[in-house]
């Protein structure tokens, strides 16, 4: 079956409706709802010659040990059976199925990781910018500005003139479920964004103007791959060979401020969590960090 027949497959079963259930209803963000309609395309292909409305429990556990046998974690299976359970939720809701097959479905048990963490040293190192061209003081602050404010990559790239305070150094953040909220920027990331929108960013407009803070050479906004690129750049030129990512430096973000004695709830309303046990893995971090300085530096923290 071609991935047309797949597409036509699922249209039966309602994907536009749902997808825009998700959108205007749930308020899902367009990458969310990217990664269900990719996940609807492989359950559909899996279950290429059943109706969805005849398809039982045991069919649904066949499919997640399908995942499990072609490699997939358990946070990626978790991620399908989400995706599975509010399909057919909404199949259900809407009288389109009788029965609901994920009944008795359990989510795998996914082990949480500690977040990478680097250290003040090393986001120093990374932060460290030969500036010569317009395209250095873009990446500057784009680099000061998500460690500063720990925001996520998808507020980074969405901002606008709008959600800058120039005068107070904050942002409005609209973040996950349209929630706003208002982050403070530290001087130098406000001086490095200032020094940018002043005197650099009008090397990336095109004739067509738009509001977007960080735009490409092609006076388009600034997507994620351009982010990491940016990012992995500078971490080959830091020499600091560990992992790193956007939220790299939301989670050191968060970890630097809890180990200098901020709040935790301070942190929350910083990061945008709607709930503290999400903030709270920063504290695991934070006494690694502990136990560890303990050991290296406590002159009896070990049996000789």
């Amino acid at each position: 079956m071609d991935q047309e027949e797949v597409k036509n497959e699922i249209e039966i079963f309602h994907l536009d409706e749902f997808m825009a259930h998700l959108s205007l209803e749930k308020d899902f963000t367009k990458d969310t709802l990217d990664s269900y309609n990719e996940d609807l395309k492989s359950f559909a292909k899996y279950f290429n010659n059943v109706e969805f409305k005849e398809l039982k429990t045991k069919d649904i556990e066949s499919y997640t040990t399908h995942l499990k046998e072609n490699g997939l974690q358990a946070k990626s299976i978790a991620r399908h059976i989400s995706c599975l359970r509010t399909y057919f939720k909404f199949l259900n809701n809407h009288k389109y199925l009788e029965n609901n097959p994920m009944t008795g479905i359990d989510l795998p048990k996914v082990e949480k990781k500690l977040p990478d963490v680097w250290s003040v040293e090393e986001i120093n190192a990374l932060l460290d910018i030969e500036l010569k061209r317009p395209l250095d003081y873009r990446n500057k602050a784009i680099l000061e500005l998500l460690y500063a404010t720990g925001l996520r990559i998808s507020e980074l790239i969405n901002l606008e003139y709008v959600n800058l305070d120039l005068e107070n150094d904050f942002l409005r953040i609209m973040g996950k479920g349209k929630k706003e909220r208002v982050v403070p920027i530290g001087e130098i990331a406000m001086d490095y964004l200032k020094l940018y929108l002043d005197e650099y960013r009008s090397h990336f407009v095109k004739k067509e103007q738009n509001n977007y803070i960080f735009l490409n050479y092609l006076g388009n906004k600034l997507t994620r791959q351009g982010v990491f690129k940016i990012l992995n750049e500078q971490q080959r030129l830091s020499g600091i060979n560990k992992n790193i990512s956007p939220h790299t430096l939301r989670h050191s973000f968060a970890t630097h401020l809890l180990n200098n004695g901020v709040d935790l709830r301070i942190i929350q309303e910083f990061l945008g969590h709607d709930d503290i046990s999400t903030t709270e893995i920063y504290t695991h971090v934070a006494k690694d960090k502990l136990k560890s300085d303990y050991e290296e530096f406590h002159p009896r923290s070990k049996i000789e």
